[in-house]
């Protein structure tokens, strides 16, 4: 190996290794946790598992089979992960949904399941026919998608408007991750030779970017959309918050949420996988109402519709029946709303017998 060669395996595996470093510190070490966040570390460590084995490869021809089968199983996560991530960061999502969670333990399954029924090390011919152009199959159309999905980003940069920087976080993986596509589907057709190492080397690219970022910026709890700011003033598009609002009504309604006694903004952000100050702002500024005068509402709508339906149980236990855990709360909250007590207007809807 000479000189020129080294310093390119050099580069190459650098780049693999600061991703698995910056995996870690995203998995582990960062301060403030974020589900985009890990689902970035994620991606970071797939990808350096496959640019790892890209870099080893390149410069020994005979690694043994199971190094090569494992970099291959890893890039079978790049596309799904990308997608969640993108998907995460613009639909504000912060508690994985238990879709996802099938859908990752389905393609483990699946390429578990090619793997152990046909091993690279005694199948190669099958994986170069047919398993590799699934895997890349897979990771172009999840690629796709997520290429979809950041128009709407896209389309703001066209009208000249600002974008958040957690919208130029994905933006900037996106984008770099499509390339990174690009360049080993190139190599795999063989169209220019010595392209396959040029993969490794450009993930090499995307770690400095990204830890150059990372050191530069004197604010980084900003990068993922979950992220606590005061950025409140920004308004939010009018589409996604008519979508939010109706995921909530259904999740109140059809969930009966606020029968909860102990219920937190917390728990009904959960619920519609966005979180409480979300939640929180969309409530105040579009609703203009607090979380507690809101859940409230439902309870007070419940109330009224037990209180015209039955005379045989107790007003205090249909407060109990409805969320309020105190006699008390259920009266100053049913006249502030109401503007009269639950025994008055019980009186008022009940038919003279």
């Amino acid at each position: 190996m000479n000189s020129s060669d080294k310093a390119l395996f050099f580069f190459s595996c650098l780049g693999a290794f600061n991703g698995l470093i910056l995996s870690l510190y995203l998995f582990f070490l960062r301060p403030k946790k974020h589900f985009s966040g890990y689902l970035l570390a994620a991606i970071l460590l797939m990808i350096s598992i496959r640019v790892g084995k890209s870099a080893a490869y390149f410069f020994d021809y005979n690694l043994p089979k199971i190094y090569l089968q494992i970099g291959l199983t890893a890039c079978f996560f790049i596309g799904p992960l990308v997608y969640m991530f993108t998907k995460a960061e613009i639909k504000q999502i912060r508690k994985i949904p238990r879709a996802w969670l099938i859908q990752l333990f389905f393609w483990l399954l699946v390429i578990l399941s090619i793997g152990l029924t046909y091993p690279y090390q005694y199948h190669p011919q099958f994986w170069g026919k047919y398993i590799i152009p699934l895997i890349y199959l897979q990771w172009g159309v999840f690629m796709g998608i997520s290429l979809i999905l950041i128009s709407s980003i896209t389309r703001k940069i066209i009208k000249g408007e600002t974008i958040k920087s957690s919208e130029k976080l994905v933006l900037a993986i996106c984008g770099a991750i499509t390339i990174l596509f690009l360049f080993y589907v190139w190599a795999i057709l063989n169209i220019t030779k010595g392209s396959y190492i040029i993969g490794a080397l450009w993930f090499s690219l995307i770690i400095y970017l990204v830890v150059f970022i990372l050191i530069n910026r004197k604010k980084t709890n900003d990068l993922f959309s979950g992220s606590n700011n005061k950025s409140a003033d920004r308004k939010t598009d009018l589409k996604e918050v008519e979508q939010i609002i109706e995921r909530l009504q259904k999740a109140m309604t059809e969930k009966s949420l606020f029968k909860n006694p102990n219920l937190k903004v917390n728990d009904v952000a959960r619920e519609i996988n966005i979180s409480g100050h979300y939640l929180s702002r969309i409530l105040n500024e579009n609703i203009e109402k607090n979380f507690t005068l809101f859940v409230n509402e439902y309870r007070i709508n419940e109330a009224c519709t037990l209180l015209s339906q039955t005379t045989n149980i107790t007003i205090e236990a249909i407060g109990d029946e409805v969320g309020f855990n105190s006699k008390s709360t259920f009266f100053a909250t049913f006249k502030k709303i109401r503007g009269t007590t639950p025994s008055v207007y019980q009186q008022s809807i009940t038919p003279d017998l």
